[in-house]
């Protein structure tokens, strides 16, 4: 069984003391709950992520980078490593953030050189995928899933995918109070799913994560959580306030029965 996944988001949000409060509340919180038997994973700014590493220590808190760099070291002004990551305490890193990609150019041949640059670091990528509103129109949905897909984990092996964790982020449901029904999510990981099977076996699409990332509130974490394809969620504006993220949590594992 897939071992399920929440992870916070918190994009250019929050100061250091801002982020330690957010994990002084989170831990007194979980102490109601147990969290045993799913990953929650914290994506602070890079200026929070050692102070955090430091401060979850020994919880049942993960953390995540926003993105990386494609190399380790160099004349690359203002762009972080795998290794620097690696060294803040990082377990995750997200790559090919739809946001990533509408503003600051983000290539699928861009995300590739990151998933194998933080997968020789041992940095398990949290590789994002979706469409936009113009696409789903289009009826282009599955083929740009399908490209994002293929290019994004091009030249990996079976063993590194099966360390990959997907979100599948449909854009046109970020930051717009818009969400994909439960079968439009269903569908898309579904279908996610089928080309992991295509390209890899079925050893490897029964084991490889997916999450579901577009405007996921407590509200309506459970009737996502009912599907077969979805094995979390990548967790934006909803992650900024501890009880509305709590909520969430619980609201996945109320669902799991666990």
């Amino acid at each position: 069984m897939r071992r399920p996944m929440v992870i916070a988001n918190w994009k250019m949000n929050k100061t250091i003391p801002e982020a330690l409060q957010f994990a002084g509340d989170l831990r007194k919180r979980f102490k109601e709950i147990n969290t045993e038997n799913i990953d929650v994973v914290l994506s602070p700014a890079y200026t929070s992520l050692k102070a955090l590493s430091d401060f979850i220590a020994g919880d049942n808190i993960y953390l995540a980078a926003q993105d990386l760099f494609w190399e380790d070291k160099g004349a690359y002004t203002g762009e972080v490593s795998s290794t620097m990551l690696s060294d803040a305490g990082c377990k995750y890193v997200i790559i090919g953030h739809s946001e990533r990609r509408q503003y600051f150019g983000e290539t699928d041949e861009g995300v590739n050189k990151k998933m194998k640059r933080s997968l020789n670091n041992n940095l398990i990528p949290v590789f994002c995928v979706g469409e936009i509103l113009k696409h789903r129109e289009d009826n282009k949905t599955f083929e740009i899933v399908r490209g994002q897909v293929e290019k994004g984990l091009n030249g990996l092996s079976e063993e590194a995918v099966c360390s990959v964790v997907i979100a599948y982020e449909p854009v046109w449901a970020i930051g717009t109070g818009k969400t994909a029904t439960p079968e439009q999510a269903e569908e898309v990981q579904g279908f996610i799913r089928a080309i992991l099977r295509e390209s890899y076996g079925r050893g490897v699409s029964e084991v490889v994560r997916i999450l579901y990332g577009g405007s996921v509130t407590p509200g309506n974490i459970s009737s996502l959580m009912k599907e077969p394809d979805i094995d979390g969620a990548l967790v934006g504006g909803a992650s900024l306030e501890v009880d509305s993220f709590v909520k969430i949590v619980s609201g996945y594992l109320m669902e799991a029965g666990r």
